[in-house]
């Protein structure tokens, strides 16, 4: 579903059962914000923080998916937090979703370190000054870092995050190490499952799991196909993002 207002669409996410309104031109929510809702361990109850939450696709999935937990969104955009706004009240969800304005390099006093069962995040993919920076600004500040780097993203959710708590992330597959080695020391129980185009391809994204405090060894999962060769989703891929969970 996709309705055009102004320059705003209205789309519909897990099946239609999220209801999303999105800038036509600048940053939109893809398949990955589906997937990270999807992959985050939450459940009723729990406390859970998203930075860079953009109009709060990934927070109203989860919402959605786990009655009952609680999501904070912090988001650098204006613009973005008024859209999410507008569509946490489109999906009745203001008792369990927020979303406000912030940067993580220096975060609202309404974030309280350790606060968090559970921190979610897609961060910007690429590095500045290495690609073609996007012309739409939106567009810019979702996809290429600014001051905050990947490192410091993920120290940000170390830090958000209570003891045994869990950070959960979707990033490049390319910039794996670098993610490795924010987490190396701090957490455990790390998981990366591998997120393949089709079988045969190469991975391009990856989701990573990772536990704070905890000192269980790097494992490798077999990771999920997303496409079938005529390029539809696979039955796995198509059920998660209709709203089954993604176990990794």
């Amino acid at each position: 579903m996709t309705e055009a207002v102004a320059d705003i669409t209205e789309d519909g996410l897990l099946g239609g059962q999220v209801v999303l309104r999105q800038p036509r031109d600048g940053f939109r929510a893809a398949i990955d914000s589906v997937l990270l809702a999807a992959a985050t361990p939450a459940r009723q109850g729990a406390a859970v923080l998203e930075p860079g939450a953009g109009v709060g696709a990934a927070a109203l999935c989860l919402a959605t998916r786990v009655p009952g937990c609680r999501i904070m969104g912090l988001e650098l955009q204006p613009e973005l937090v008024r859209l999410a706004g507008e569509n946490i009240r489109l999906n009745g969800r203001e008792d369990t979703v927020d979303v406000i304005v912030g940067d993580l390099i220096a975060p609202p006093a309404k974030l309280s370190p350790g606060g968090f069962d559970h921190v979610m995040m897609n961060p910007p993919y690429l590095s500045a000054g290495r690609v073609h920076t996007p012309v739409d600004p939106s567009r810019a500040a979702a996809h290429v870092e600014g001051a905050a780097r990947l490192a410091e993203w993920i120290g940000f959710a170390l830090g958000m995050v209570r003891p045994k708590g869990s950070v959960t992330l979707i990033h490049r597959a390319d910039r794996l190490d670098e993610a490795l080695a924010a987490l190396r020391g701090a957490a455990g129980e790390i998981v990366v499952f591998p997120l393949w185009p089709g079988q045969g391809k190469p991975a391009k994204r990856v989701i990573i799991s990772a536990r704070k405090d905890i000192a269980t060894p790097t494992r490798l999962a077999s990771g999920l196909i997303l496409h079938e060769e005529d390029g539809g989703y696979t039955p796995q891929a198509d059920a998660i993002l209709r709203g089954a969970t993604l176990d990794i």
